[in-house]
């Protein structure tokens, strides 16, 4: 998403009907204000690596999912945290108070950022994180939805599961994984990752985010449905 925006960039309200406006709160001298403390909250995290080398790459679906949520929102800058070390951006849904979360610590220090998030607002529940994240364990066009349990690598979750010190949030497990198998030339998986998608690849993510993953998260933000584990 380009540009960011001030201190606290837009916060959008939504009614059920998608009817919304646009306000802006005052600088608070910290990352995460306590002013939404006393309704229920939501903290989606989408994991990758800053900058242009990387926006195009596997590893960055996460941040790729969160931008486009924002986007349905109708939010388009980011605020930015020097303390944080990361780059967000708030909603108003339905009552539910949003934050979007894109880590700027690089990929393996993830969780310093979900963690400072979190300690600003102890009235965040785990059950209440969604952390968005590649994986090579799920083909890609498709992905997965679990409480607790993630890939058998991914060093930007363990990061999460590390500062946290506990797995039990929510994971959407985008798949990424489209090497031919048992091929002699199969590219290693930290070298995968790190290459961007091919066109026809970023054609079958796009349906994937925009058609499955992206409507399934708002409906549970709309509270039209709780999150579900499930392989899709």
């Amino acid at each position: 998403m380009e540009g960011k925006g001030g201190w606290w960039g837009n916060v959008r309200k939504y009614d059920e009907r998608g009817n919304g406006g646009t306000s802006r709160l005052r600088e608070s001298s910290r990352l995460f204000s306590t002013c939404y403390n006393e309704v229920s909250m939501k903290l989606i995290v989408g994991l990758g690596n800053p900058g242009e080398k990387y926006e195009n790459t596997r590893h960055n679906v996460g941040f790729m999912v969160v931008d486009k949520i924002a986007s349905d929102f109708g939010i388009k800058n980011y605020g930015s945290s020097k303390k944080g070390k990361a780059d967000y951006a708030w909603a108003e849904i339905n009552e539910n108070k949003i934050e979007l979360l894109k880590p700027q610590t690089f990929m393996n220090e993830s969780g310093f950022s979900v963690q400072y998030a979190k300690k600003n607002h102890p009235e965040l529940n785990n059950s209440d994180v969604l952390v968005i994240h590649d994986d090579l364990d799920i083909s890609l066009g498709s992905y997965k939805l679990q409480f607790g349990k993630g890939p058998k690598l991914h060093n930007g979750v363990l990061s999460v599961e590390r500062e946290l010190s506990t797995k039990d949030f929510w994971r959407l497990r985008v798949g990424v994984e489209g090497r031919i198998k048992n091929s002699e030339i199969r590219i290693k998986g930290e070298d995968y990752v790190l290459a961007n998608f091919t066109r026809k690849e970023r054609e079958i993510l796009a349906g994937l985010i925009e058609g499955r993953i992206v409507p399934e998260i708002k409906n549970w933000l709309l509270k039209k449905q709780p999150l579900r584990t499930s392989l899709r």
